[in-house]
């Protein structure tokens, strides 16, 4: 349900996917609706582009193997940043999500978060794909109000307020996407002494399914960490953060018998079998009733037969 007294400005959903599918060819791959399987993710990418991406780095062998830059985007002079990996493993958007918005899994690859949480969770998902309106953009699945703070470093703690969402499609792939808050959103944020805003322009992260147990994922991330610090100086601090979340997430996506990712499908698969049992023994119940009431009526029906018949 929504929170009561709590007004919630969603964004235009139509600007911001077409920020997300211009940066990113794997989410317009995605959008579009195209075979992601075998053939799919990257390897199906078209390289045509009107953007002038920078390469940064580019490694095969590492498990970012890709990272663009464009110095600017959208008429923000913020560097926009790409990166690109290929992990083994299940596709599964809501675990990658989990890496960001679980405080203490965060805290398996960010060494500089002291706090994050989802403050104000949309629960009322009918109205908000109702709002969406357009298969393209998916199912979300997800959606609502973030807030995340950062700790006493070399620069002094950070704070973000993000609006942020999950798309599923029916292919396996998710898109998983965030825009910072406008300033006249600041009542939203948590009591408590304020810090210097971080603003996150753009982030998405695309996860598409390239075979049954591999999946690529592409990563946007427009940053402007605010106190005046120049971008040559922020930039390979964000790089090196991202590169730590995709060496966190193969390790878990490739985690075998007794890993975290197992023990978690496991639980999943009790809770769909205890699902499933719930609904028989459901199921048998109103058969059970319905069976018991044409039983009723049948024994009705023929003692009235009786009564008419009695000689």
């Amino acid at each position: 349900q929504w929170q009561p007294g709590v007004e919630i400005e969603l964004p235009n959903f139509e600007a911001l996917f077409d920020r997300i599918q211009t940066a990113s060819p794997l989410a317009k791959l995605v959008m579009e609706g195209d075979s992601l399987q075998q053939e799919g993710g990257f390897q199906a990418i078209d390289g045509s582009t009107d953007l002038k991406w920078r390469r940064i780095e580019a490694n095969a062998h590492k498990t970012v193997h890709r990272i663009d830059k464009l110095d600017s985007f959208q008429n923000i002079k913020t560097p926009l940043l790409r990166f690109r990996s290929t992990i083994k493993g299940p596709c599964l958007g809501e675990r990658f999500s989990n890496f960001i918005m679980d405080l203490e899994e965060r805290k398996k690859w960010d060494d500089q978060v002291a706090h994050v949480e989802e403050m104000y969770p949309i629960n009322d998902l009918v109205a908000v794909n109702d709002i969406l309106g357009h298969k393209k953009f998916g199912t979300c699945t997800r959606i609502g109000v973030g807030y995340t703070q950062t700790k006493q470093g070399i620069i002094s703690p950070r704070e973000q307020l993000i609006m942020g969402g999950m798309q599923e499609y029916e292919n396996g792939a998710t898109i998983l996407w965030g825009t910072e808050m406008e300033e006249y959103h600041n009542h939203l944020l948590p009591p408590g002494p304020r810090h210097t805003r971080a603003k996150s322009h753009l982030f998405a992260a695309t996860l598409a399914p390239t075979g049954d147990n591999s999946f690529d994922v592409e990563y946007l991330l427009q940053m402007d960490v605010g106190g005046g610090i120049p971008n040559f100086m922020t930039t390979p601090a964000l790089t090196d953060a991202v590169k730590k979340l995709f060496e966190h997430a193969k390790g878990y996506f490739e985690g075998g018998e007794g890993s975290d990712l197992d023990l978690y499908l496991k639980s999943k698969e009790e809770e769909i079998e205890l699902a499933e049992v719930v609904f028989l023994k459901g199921r048998q119940q109103e058969l059970l009733h319905d069976g018991l009431d044409h039983s009723d009526h049948y024994s009705n029906a023929m003692r009235e037969r009786s009564i008419l018949f009695t000689p």
